[in-house]
């Protein structure tokens, strides 16, 4: 006699629990929100709630021609938010935030951030989060004016300025 040893196949098993939408939309299986920020995440959301809501800033923006514009918006437990405006070709020259880490939203137009690794254009919408120490130069290189949002935190407390010739080095990581 000869035996055969059948081996079963997996089956999929699918679940009758579909979850449809956004699940994000659904409040009450959401953590409440903390009245401050405290991670880099809530950080970049709060960039995002303020850029979504044009009606706490917008009537604020003002163009300077002479200088960069800039108004602190709000403040809160180790933390600032800024708004500020650029015209066609104001740059803030090459700087870091000292011990402040940050988050850059662009609210309106295009800014080019001029980093580490070259340039990158950042329209409408983008965002950057970065460490303490980063050395960036931002500039409004268009036509146009454009405005943007800067989280701080801690609080910006300085903004050493860096010469430009010189490259900057590239992040270590290891």
């Amino acid at each position: 006699m000869n035996s055969t040893t059948a081996t079963a196949a997996p089956v999929a098993v699918e679940s009758d629990l579909q979850i449809a939408g956004d699940i994000l939309s659904v409040q009450h299986l959401l953590q409440p929100a903390s009245e401050h920020p405290a991670t880099v995440a809530e950080f970049v959301g709060l960039a995002r709630s303020i850029a979504a809501n044009r009606a706490e800033w917008e009537h604020l923006v003002e163009y300077d021609a002479t200088t960069r514009w800039y108004h602190r918006l709000r403040t809160g437990p180790g933390y600032e938010v800024w708004l500020l405006s650029w015209v066609p070709g104001q740059g803030s020259g090459r700087h870091d935030h000292g011990a402040s880490s940050g988050v850059l939203t662009v609210l309106d137009g295009e800014l080019t951030e001029h980093g580490p690794r070259g340039p990158l254009t950042l329209g409408a919408g983008a965002q950057r989060v970065f460490a303490p120490g980063y050395a960036h130069e931002v500039v409004n290189d268009t036509l146009e004016g454009a405005v943007s949002l800067h989280v701080y935190f801690p609080g910006l407390t300085e903004m050493p300025m860096h010469s430009c010739s010189p490259a900057l080095p590239e992040a270590v990581s290891a």
